[in-house]
């Protein structure tokens, strides 16, 4: 198990996507990592936009980030809820300045132009939100996953495999 003893932040408001939150997270725990769900508040009950609950462990007040390996910012439109709040930016400033792996996909990229993080970083998201990342200095790619250095990204639900993988693999480096 590859990333076993590695440690990952999946973050979460309501109407996360499903697939884009679940896939991953059980995706790592099978390679061996562990995945703290972190949201607003610590043990609530989250709903993706199709109806899948997902629990918080952690508020995101009771973290730490630098104890952390990586950071999981799934898309939907929790993305937008996501984003105004100065902890989760936070996380994704830390991970960043600490070259620490950063996945984001589909709308998630919103949370990470919040940070001000994308200028001059090549990226991929929904195109429905590539203006967004191209006016916040990004290269916009029309790509299944994007990898630049630690931030890898991607597009949509049928991306998720490629995605995953590729985070899972610049993860393993970390190690």
């Amino acid at each position: 198990m590859r990333l076993q003893n590695m440690k990952v932040i999946a973050i979460l408001d309501h109407e996360f996507e499903d697939l884009e939150f679940w896939y991953p997270v059980l995706r790592l725990q099978e390679e061996g990592a562990t995945v703290h769900v972190v949201g607003a508040k610590a043990l609530e009950t989250y709903i993706g936009k199709y109806g899948v609950p997902a629990t918080s462990d952690y508020a995101f007040t009771d973290i730490d980030p630098s104890e952390y390996d990586a950071l999981l910012v799934p898309g939907g439109w929790a993305p937008d809820k996501l984003r105004r709040y100065n902890e989760v930016l936070e996380f994704v400033q830390h991970m960043d300045e600490a070259k620490k792996p950063i996945g984001q996909i589909c709308h998630a990229g919103w949370v990470l132009i919040s940070a001000k993080i994308l200028h001059g970083r090549t990226v991929t998201s929904t195109p429905g939100i590539k203006d967004d990342m191209e006016n916040a200095g990004a290269v916009w790619m029309d790509e299944p996953v994007v990898v630049d250095g630690h931030l890898v990204s991607s597009r949509r639900p049928p991306d998720l495999p490629p995605y995953v993988k590729a985070f899972a693999d610049v993860l393993a480096k970390q190690s």
